[in-house]
């Protein structure tokens, strides 16, 4: 498939993420990474909702949370419209109906514990109704670039799921197997990162990206390992909320890149 170029204007996320803010999925690459940016925000909607409830720089918390859900709301318009297939589509309605009660959960009223534990849930089915529709635009694809875009925007997900376990264990309301599911999401990380580091498509500027975003994750897999000290845990749970922002940000840069190349 040859590269194509679009004019689109840029929606800025409050974490310094930019997306896309065209009013049309473009092609099946373009499909591929906003189904997958899908199953970033079933998780990022989750972790600023712990954020708020925690008081975890509040203000920050209260942004991401009302602009993901936007940019949920329209991708989700964008992706039904451009459906290649009946699987797809049906899919996409099946997630549209986890949405709406997802959505009341997050917004209906103050967090409160009681809801958390239920948006936790929420957001992992969510996230699998999008990681199955993002596989099948893949499949469909039929070329190398789709995987790539899909391995390299699935890292999204996984820095926001890490970091809504981590802060869900902190306020009690996580799972009771949270730690073994935050250490799976930790080895499929970077194991991926490794995968994309020897992909045989890697330009110089991705190269160059994929480094920057092994030095953040650096920094954020150090955050997620500190202990759970009663004294210094306000501060570690705003290290693990800003630092999965920072290597969230960095793998969208590539995962855009790889796009690039289809």
């Amino acid at each position: 498939m040859k590269r194509r170029t679009f004019i689109f204007t840029s929606l800025v996320l409050s974490s310094g993420l930019v997306l896309p803010a065209s009013a049309q999925v473009n092609n099946i690459s373009d499909a591929i990474n906003k189904a997958g940016r899908q199953r970033m925000l079933a998780q990022r909607l989750a972790k600023a909702y712990l954020q708020l409830g925690m008081d975890i720089d509040a203000d920050h918390a209260r942004k991401i949370l009302d602009q993901s859900l936007s940019v949920f709301d329209r991708q989700l318009v964008e992706l039904r419209t451009f459906a290649p297939n009946p699987d797809i589509k049906s899919r996409l309605s099946e997630a549209e109906k986890i949405w709406l009660d997802y959505k009341q959960l997050l917004v209906g009223k103050a967090p409160n514990k009681t809801d958390g534990k239920s948006i936790l849930v929420s957001s992992d089915k969510l996230m699998q109704l999008a990681d199955d529709s993002t596989l099948q635009l893949e499949k469909l694809a039929g070329n190398s670039s789709g995987k790539w875009v899909n391995l390299a925007g699935r890292q999204r997900m996984l820095s926001q799921k890490m970091a809504k376990l981590y802060l869900g264990r902190q306020w009690n309301v996580a799972p009771a197997d949270a730690s073994t599911l935050l250490d799976s999401a930790r080895r499929e990380f970077v194991a991926a990162q490794n995968a994309l580091k020897n992909a045989p498509v890697n330009t110089a500027k991705i190269k160059d990206e994929l480094e920057l975003a092994q030095q953040q994750w650096l920094f954020f897999d150090l955050a997620l390992q500190q202990a759970d000290d009663a004294k210094t845990r306000h501060q570690s749970a705003i290290n693990v909320a800003t630092s999965s922002d920072r290597i969230l940000e960095q793998m969208d840069k590539v995962t855009g890149l790889y796009q690039q190349l289809s």
